[in-house]
Order: C-alpha cells, then sequence, then structure tokens
C-alpha cells in the first residue's frame, strides 16, 4: 500500500500537530582516499516548535512521512541516491505516537488503520532498494524508536536519552515492528528488559551509551557534531569499509540455544508481569504473547498480530484510563500544579541547609547537591553523626560513579558541595532549610525554633514530616508564613512526588519557593492541604487498616494479603507493611486514629509484632512461599469474624471511596486528579486503571459510599 492509501484516517485529526518530513541530499564524503560514496538523502523529522516541545508521531505526520519515503525509494531506484537516512530536531528523534490523536480513535477499523499505517510507513524505510540509517539525536520513545529498528544501520548520540518502548506501561504493544525486531537485534533476554521490565518500572529509560551497549545502535558519536560523524560512518558503511558487529542478534530464534533462551526469556518475562502487575493488566501480557508466538513467526506474520493487538488494546477500559493517567495527569496536571502560586514569587536558593545527618537527610543532601547544585550542609547533634553522614553521601556519589552515571568531575563536585557541621550556626546564609529528625512534634519545633534564631527571616523552613500538623509545627515561630511541608517518599531519589503542604498561614513567596525547588529537584509536586497524613498515607493507611482489621477478626493470613490482587498494586498489603516498618505504619495510623477515628483501626496484632521486635508478618521459604512463623503466630490473636477475599476487596474499595471523598469535602487538594496524580506518582498506584478515582467510580464504590462518582462526565 502507499501512504496516501491512509489518507482517509489522516483527514479523522484536522488538528494534529504535525511532524513534518524535511529532505536534505548530501554528497557524502570519499573513504580512504576513494571518490565520495555518493549522494545521501537525509530527512529531518521537525514540528517546528520550540525544544521543549517533542515531536510526536499522529496520522498526518505519517502520511506525509511515508510519501517523502516512498519517494527516496523511486530516488534510490533511478539511482539518485545511494542511502537514506533519518533524524530529528535538536533533542528529538521523536516521542511516539500522537497519544491524544491515538485516544480519540472511537471506530475499531480507525484504530486497525493507525496499527497498519505505522507498519507501513516504516516498512518502506526497510525495503528502500539502498541502505537505510537512522541517526538517534535525542528522545526515541515508542514508535520513535521503532523508526530507528526498521532500519538497516543505527548510530546514537552519547547525549541522548530517553530511549524506550513504553507501550506496555502505557497499554499498548511495540505495535510498528518492536516486538518482533528487537529481540533478533539484542536478543530476548535483553528484549524483555527494554519492552517489559524498564517500561513496568516507573517507564525506565536507556541513555544512548546503555542502548548502544545492548545493540540497539550500531556505533556511537558526541552531541557536538553527531550528525556529521553519523553520516562520515555512514559512507564507511556504504563503501564497504565498516561492518558493523552485533553480537547480540539473533539470526534463527529456532536453532536449539537461541530457542531455549528465547523461551526462557518469556518465562522470566511472566514472572515480572506477574509480580509487579499481579496480571491485571492486559497490555504486558500481549506484549508477552506476541513474543512468546513471534519466534516462530515472518515478519509479515508478527506485523499482522501487532496490528491486531493495538487496535484490539485501544479498545479496552485499561487504554483509556492509562491514557487518562499518563497524559492528563503525568504530562500535562503535574506540569502546572493546581493552585501553585505565581513562579514569579520564587526566592532564589544558593545555599540548602538539612537538620539531621541520618539515612533520610543524607538521602535529601544528596539530592540537592546533584540537582540544585548548591552548597548543602548538614547538621545533628554531635560531630560523630556528622561526619557519618556525610561519608554515607560521599559513598552514595561514588556508587554513582562506578555506574557510570555521573562522571569523576561530577562526582568531585557534588562531593564538595555536601558538609557538615555540629552546630547550626552554618545556616546563617542558607536560603532554605529542611528538617529530617525524629517524627514527634516536639522535636520538630525545637528545631525549628532554634534555626529560625539564626536564619535570615526570609529562609524558607520546610518540614519533611509524613503526619504531624506543619500549622502546630508552625504556632510559636516568629515568621509562620515561612514554614511549608515538604514531603518526600522514599527512596527520595527515586520517587518522583512532593506533597507540599499549605498551612493556613504559609505565604505565597514561601510556597512559590517550594514549588521551584521542588520542580529544580525533577520532582512534580502537588499542593495539599494541612490534614493528618496528607494524601498517599492516608489513603494508603485507610487500605491497610481496612486489611489489618480483617486480619485481626479472623481473616486467613493469606486471604487478607491477596484479596486486593485485582487492584495489581506493586505489593501485597503486608509486605509493603514490612518494607515501611510496622513501627513506622502504626505511628501514623495511631496519629490518623486520633485526627478521624476508628476509619483508622489500630491493630493490636500489629503493636505486638513490634513489641516482639518482629520486622514482619511472613517468613519467605526457599521456593518463595511465605507462611507465618510459629513464634510469630504465637503472638497474635484473633476474632471469630473472617472475611472471603471478595468481601474485603469490596470492603476496601468502599472505605477507598469514603476516605476520598471526604479528603476532597475538605479540601485536602483541589481536585480528585491531584489525589490520582499523589496515588500514582506516590504510591505506584497502576497505570492501566487511570488513577484511584476512575477506579473506585468504574468498581461502583463512588456510587454505593458517595451516591456520585468522582468524574460525573467520564
Amino acid at each position: 500500500m502507499s501512504a496516501q492509501d491512509f489518507s482517509k484516517l489522516a483527514v479523522l485529526f484536522p488538528d494534529e500537530v504535525v511532524t513534518h518530513s524535511y529532505v536534505q541530499d548530501i554528497t557524502l564524503p570519499g573513504v580512504d582516499g576513494a571518490p565520495s560514496a555518493g549522494t545521501f538523502a537525509l530527512i529531518t523529522l521537525d514540528n517546528g516548535l520550540d525544544h521543549r516541545r517533542p515531536s510526536t508521531l499522529g496520522p498526518n505526520t505519517l502520511v506525509e512521512f511515508g510519501t517523502v519515503l516512498e519517494t527516496q525509494r523511486e530516488r534510490a531506484a533511478r539511482g539518485e541516491i545511494q542511502g537514506v537516512g533519518v533524524t530529528g530536531k535538536p533533542f528529538f528523534l521523536a516521542a511516539g505516537a500522537d497519544l491524544s490523536a491515538v485516544k480519540s480513535l472511537k471506530d475499531p477499523e480507525a484504530a486497525l488503520w493507525m496499527a497498519q499505517l505505522g507498519h507501513d510507513v516504516y516498512s518502506t524505510l526497510n525495503e528502500m532498494g539502498v541502505p537505510s540509517f537512522v541517526f538517534i539525536n535525542g528522545v526515541a520513545l515508542g514508535g520513535g524508536l521503532e523508526i530507528a529498528l526498521n532500519a538497516n544501520y543505527r548510530t546514537v548520540s552519547t547525549g541522548a536519552g530517553a530511549l524506550a518502548l513504553p507501550e506496555a506501561f502505557l497499554g499498548l504493544v511495540p505495535g510498528w515492528g518492536g516486538v518482533y525486531l528487537l529481540p533478533r537485534l539484542i536478543g530476548p533476554d535483553n528484549a524483555v528488559q527494554v519492552m517489559i521490565e524498564n517500561s513496568l518500572s516507573n517507564n525506565r529509560t536507556l541513555s544512548g551509551p546503555a542502548a548502544c551497549k545492548l545493540g540497539i545502535a550500531d556505533a556511537m558519536f558526541e552531541p557536538a557534531d553527531f550528525i556529521e560523524q553519523s553520516l562520515n560512518w555512514a559512507a564507511r558503511v556504504l563503501a564497504g569499509a565498516e561492518t558493523p558487529s552485533r553480537p547480540n542478534a539473533v539470526a534463527d530464534p529456532l536453532s536449539e540455544d537461541n530457542s531455549a533462551a528465547w523461551d526462557a526469556a518469556v518465562v522470566r518475562a511472566r514472572k515480572f508481569v506477574e509480580a509487579k502487575t499481579s496480571n491485571a493488566a492486559p497490555a504486558p501480557a500481549k506484549v508477552i504473547e506476541l513474543l512468546e508466538k513471534g519466534k516462530n513467526w515472518t515478519k509479515a506474520e508478527s506485523f499482522a498480530a501487532e496490528d491486531d493487538a493495538l487496535a484490539e488494546l485501544m479498545a479496552t477500559p485499561q487504554f483509556k484510563d492509562t491514557v487518562y493517567a499518563f497524559l492528563d495527569l503525568v504530562q500535562k496536571r503535574a506540569k502546572k500544579p493546581a493552585g501553585a502560586p505565581d513562579p514569579k514569587l520564587a526566592r532564589p536558593v544558593t545555599k540548602v541547609g538539612v537538620v539531621g545527618a541520618g539515612l533520610m537527610a543524607g538521602q535529601f543532601a544528596l539530592l540537592f547537591a546533584r540537582q540544585l547544585k548548591v552548597p548543602v550542609v548538614m547538621t545533628d547533634i554531635s560531630q560523630e553523626r556528622v561526619d557519618k553522614g556525610v561519608a554515607y553521601v560521599h559513598g552514595e556519589v561514588d556508587k554513582l560513579l562506578a555506574k557510570g552515571r555521573i562522571s569523576q568531575d561530577g562526582a568531585n563536585r557534588t562531593k564538595a558541595l555536601v558538609t557538615g557541621s555540629a552546630t547550626k550556626d552554618v545556616f546563617a546564609d542558607a536560603d532554605f532549610v529542611i528538617e529530617a529528625v525524629f517524627e514527634e512534634l516536639a522535636v520538630k519545633k525545637r528545631v525549628f525554633a532554634e534555626v529560625e534564631a539564626i536564619v535570615s527571616p526570609e529562609c524558607i523552613l520546610a518540614t519533611n514530616t509524613s503526619s504531624l500538623s506543619v500549622t502546630a509545627m508552625a504556632e510559636d515561630l516568629k515568621h509562620p508564613e515561612r514554614l511549608v511541608g515538604f514531603h518526600f517518599f522514599n527512596p527520595v531519589a527515586v520517587m518522583p512526588l512532593l506533597e507540599i503542604v499549605r498551612a493556613p498561614r504559609t505565604d505565597d513567596a514561601a510556597l512559590a519557593t517550594a514549588f521551584a525547588t521542588a520542580k529544580a529537584l525533577r520532582k512534580t509536586a502537588v499542593l495539599v492541604k494541612d490534614a493528618a497524613a496528607f494524601v498517599v498515607n492516608r489513603v494508603l493507611l485507610r487500605l491497610m487498616a481496612e486489611v489489618s482489621a480483617a486480619f485481626d477478626e479472623g481473616t486467613d493470613a493469606h486471604t487478607a494479603d491477596t484479596a486486593l490482587r485485582p487492584m495489581g498494586l506493586p505489593m501485597t498489603p503486608f509486605n509493603l507493611l514490612a518494607m515501611v516498618g510496622i513501627p513506622v505504619a502504626q505511628h501514623v495510623t495511631e496519629s490518623l486514629h486520633a485526627a478521624f477515628g476508628d476509619r483508622f483501626h489500630v491493630s493490636a496484632n500489629q503493636q505486638a509484632l513490634i513489641d516482639a521486635g518482629k520486622k514482619g508478618l511472613w517468613e519467605t521459604a526457599a521456593d518463595g512461599t511465605q507462611e507465618i512463623p510459629a513464634d510469630t503466630l504465637a503472638l497474635l490473636t484473633f476474632g471469630d469474624t473472617p472475611s472471603t477475599g471478595e468481601e474485603l476487596l469490596l470492603r476496601t474499595q468502599d472505605a477507598l471511596a469514603e476516605e476520598i471523598g471526604l479528603m476532597l469535602e475538605e479540601g485536602v487538594v483541589a481536585g480528585p486528579e491531584d489525589i490520582d496524580l499523589c496515588m500514582i506518582l506516590g504510591a505506584g498506584w497502576p497505570m492501566h486503571l487511570g488513577g484511584i478515582t476512575p477506579y473506585l467510580d468504574r468498581v461502583g464504590a463512588s456510587q454505593r459510599i458517595n451516591g456520585k462518582l468522582f468524574h460525573p462526565a467520564a
């Protein structure tokens, strides 16, 4: 087919921001003294927007790209060009399919056209009649990376970031050749890493060097002269002076060794998806199915199956929910936080103080030093503790250096920025001071009183409390208007969410500075009202309270721990309890019980575990099964009103609908979208569920408990 045959699809999107295909003929240099290798047609994909707006691939874009490729194929047949290359505007190859366009496809036939269009266009690139190249100069996500996979050869810039096939994360499959081509290019095990493990691990991406190491690219060059060096390399390939080495490539998946490796990769993928999603999301399972069957398929058979899979998944409610979660929340609402003051009110932050030198304080110091690149000074009650805290930060920098995630120069600079002192006098010229001390109101109030006596009146004071009242912390301060809640999630370097808490007397300048600092730290900030446990911990602890109450009432431990599997949560309640720490969870639950009463069940069994020094409920056997050790079981007491798994799931759904309804009535956040965003980024709430409030609408809990939907127009 011709790309123009898909014009019936393109006309459905008159408002698409088209990424145009600009062609430039380049005379390739000669190789080793030989004459020029000939004329090379270089196609640059560019949407004409500034460098912050990535190029995307909608139907009109693909029709134009396909038409340009067909023209180059005709030129190649006439002998006018000896090679074809594709690259992108600065910093971007392409950020994949235009999700705004894809989500609007209501007609199953139109969804199938979209899938077929991508395959048709990309297949042209693979069958030009002359060698085809893609020069990956920047972001290459989903369909953007699949452009490269369909070419004969690939180069990548050392400065390129965000290379990925995130479709399983987004509710789709790599449907423009990725599932077939990637495992044959880099091996099935590596392909599982890219398509499944990275995708379902908060949409992790590859750097240019990492992609080259896997074998996605054949050569790598520095950003400054990337296109020039790529063209020189292409000239060498065309002249026969360069033959790429592809040690991970799989020429014959059906050979004995390759077949066994392929099957093992499929098994590993299934185990990973089970652990991550409890098999509640359809897209990862479909990727694995295509990978498994694709071992025996021809390219045409696999591409046809990819078309059908894409069309099928685009029609699922999970895809619609994922697009809401990813596009409307993570990509849009996160960039314009509801209720945030004018950024122009923010004060500059040129030095940061951290009160405390423990593990959390060390994570803060490292994050601030790496991202803000300003001096960070830690304090504690003794020089020994301070030295230990600074040593921890330096050790973490060394780990980053060993992993190649920071240069030697960057490591030296970061270490030099982090210092410590046993006296708070070092905060005198700080612009931002955050505490990381024991979670007790009296302790935090004393710390802020000491700091306020030293810092300037303009210095912002921040608390990382997870449940205590910011208002109460501020009540004795001379300048309560400059105190904000700045609640990170653990591990600090990884979790993207920051709950920024505004107390009644917090002023706009302090709040604006907090939001600007969060942005500089590359965190997503959500404004929350000063209410016990804010958003994430309040919702999670309500969930945990229902499970622990059911357990205390006599529900079997395995039933209680697995009842919520249909939610596809990343961790079971009892395993989450062990990870957070039973004393921490109990402490926060007690705070919530004090604030809100019996909705938050304080478990006597959890207290018994704490008193006995137990770290968790389960003991994991060598085969992965979990049981309660006899000595732990002996500590526990149970009622005689057990629940079934179905009853506990329903009970928990209703409890969450009630709690979130109350939070919205209290004005804890501006709207249900902010609760969804907080749970996705702060608690790992599954993207395919679209956020917690659409899920509660869909299962009927919102209507049962509140008499209305959180999203009535949905």
